[in-house]
């Protein structure tokens, strides 16, 4: 992307023939483009584009040197160009398996964050109880459990961060053992055994199809995080079923108990440094607009970068937003075969939308539309920049367990709370989420720093925006703002709270993707 600027637009690439409005533009503004002195024909919100060459009927519409939809009538330069003109038809793609690997960055040593380190060898960035709900019939009863745990009882743990109930809304009528249930199964374990979960309980019904009893034995729960104590039998997690131990009050009465037993152990860990290797970094995006793919995505690509150069990990997800840019990433993969598995997920999702009767290009929110994004081919251009310019080490389905070093790929939906829950399980310790409308959002176990692609949305909603990338639109280089990134997720990651973290959001996020019939 060869970026350059005016006093009201930014060109990205030198093949476009679209301009996108660095701030809200009046009918009648002069500008030039590529040479030639134009005047917009209409008014240009922030975020949006403006044609910058006519654009005949069904030519591509360029934005980042590649298609973002087609001409449905002749556009003229100057003119404001979005879904009343533009639409998206299909896209030739040459995925060049590995044709394009970048080479590895210089190595980059020494650095470290105070975290905590587990006695199996993980590094956390927090350190929560977690009551594991293995269905929405115990959900109530999980929440009112944690509720007993209020910040003047955990004042005297300072060390636990809280006392989280991983709720949700299914866990029944689905296939024994089938995609839906061992996904599920897998997203729930992701979070029991996270390294920033100290210590967990699992509260069931009893009659559910997710039975905690195979949760357990099928993942491998057992109690490895509390310091100082030898690791009970995998054959003695801590269950409690609520029809076994006789309805609400006694499995609350119970639960609490076996919570007030945890916290004095839970409570022992203490912060060290941990090399800066060891994080592994989600990144999302949400509510995002026309400049995220100008400001924070790519901001947050360059410290992406320097977390792989670091030895880290960074995550990138949003296979449905990935959509129509896939080719620029299939091309970074480090073997063809990892580039088949990226492939092999986008038909997938091809498959799967068209068995309801909708396409991925209903993608775009509302929200979406009104910041400036037009297609997902143009959207996903944009958020794949959060991923960096390293090479592509590996694709892991929905909640896998994230093993390799560097940039990766997890196939997750565009829905953010779902999107997370899937990073987090795979055990992503700290979130960069990128948003232009302004997602008010957070994670836990794992803090969530929140980045604005404009200043306007900044300035509106600072207490819930912990870096402006906005302005990158005046001037100040995405290397600033990428590095402002780092330096931050480093602080989170040793302790520093982020807003949404002062702000006590992330208990109602954890949304398991349900991908197959309620039964």
């Amino acid at each position: 992307m060869t970026t350059t600027r005016s006093a009201n637009f930014i060109f990205l690439h030198t093949d476009d023939n679209v301009a996108v409005a660095a701030r809200t533009v009046p009918a009648g503004t002069q500008f030039e483009a590529f040479g030639e002195k134009l005047l917009t024909t209409e008014k240009i919100d922030q975020g949006h584009k403006v044609a910058t060459r006519r654009i005949v009927r069904g030519a591509p519409v360029k934005k980042f040197g590649q298609t973002i939809g087609f001409a449905s009538c002749d556009i003229q330069p100057g003119c404001w160009v979005h879904t009343h003109n533009v639409e998206i038809g299909p896209l030739s793609l040459d995925y060049a398996y590995a044709s394009d690997v970048p080479p590895d960055p210089t190595p980059i040593t020494g650095r470290m964050f105070m975290g905590y380190r587990r006695p199996d060898g993980r590094a956390a960035t927090r350190n929560y109880i977690g009551i594991i709900s293995t269905v929405n019939c115990s959900a109530h009863t999980s929440k009112y459990i944690a509720a007993k745990f209020d910040r003047e009882l955990l004042a005297q743990f300072p060390n636990v961060d809280g006392v989280l109930p991983v709720i949700h809304k299914a866990g029944c009528a689905m296939e024994y053992g089938g995609e839906d249930h061992l996904q599920l199964n897998r997203t729930l374990a992701g979070f029991a055994k996270h390294a920033n979960i100290g210590a967990y309980l699992i509260v069931g019904l009893g009659c559910e199809t997710g039975q905690a009893s195979f949760l357990a034995e099928s993942e491998g729960l057992v109690q490895l995080n509390l310091p100082g104590q030898p690791p009970p039998s995998p054959k003695t997690p801590l269950i409690i079923n609520m029809q076994d131990v006789g309805g609400i009050r006694k499995t609350i009465d119970r639960g609490v108990a076996a919570i007030r037993d945890l916290l004095p152990e839970a409570n022992k860990v203490t912060r060290e440094p941990i090399p800066v290797s060891e994080l592994i970094l989600g990144t999302n995006c949400g509510g995002s607009d026309g400049n995220s793919g100008i400001t924070a995505n790519p901001a947050l690509g360059f410290a992406s970068d320097l977390l792989v150069a670091h030895g880290g990990t960074t995550v990138l997800a949003e296979t449905s937003e990935i959509y129509g840019g896939e080719h620029t990433l299939t091309r970074r993969a480090k073997t063809r075969e990892i580039g088949e598995k990226l492939i092999e997920r986008i038909k997938w999702w091809e498959h799967y939308t068209s068995m309801f009767g909708v396409t991925i290009n209903n993608n775009p929110s509302v929200g979406n539309k009104k910041g400036g994004l037009t297609t997902i081919y143009e959207k996903s251009l944009g958020a794949i920049a959060k991923g960096g310019t390293t090479a592509l080490c590996e694709v892991y389905r929905y909640a896998e367990p994230i093993t390799k070093k560097g940039f990766v790929i997890m196939d997750t939906p565009g829905f953010d709370p779902t999107s997370v829950t899937g990073l987090v399980a795979g055990g992503c310790n700290i979130v960069v989420f990128t948003t232009g409308r302004g997602s008010c959002f957070g994670m836990k176990p794992a803090p969530s720093i929140k980045v604005a692609t404009n200043t306007p949305m900044y300035e509106r909603m600072v207490d819930d925006m912990d870096i402006n990338a906005g302005v990158i639109l005046d001037g100040v280089t995405v290397e600033e703002i990428g590095r402002q990134m780092f330096e931050k997720i480093i602080a989170v990651a040793s302790g520093e709270k982020t807003k949404s973290e002062a702000q006590d959001v992330g208990d109602e996020e954890f949304a398991p993707w349900p991908i197959g019939p309620v039964l």
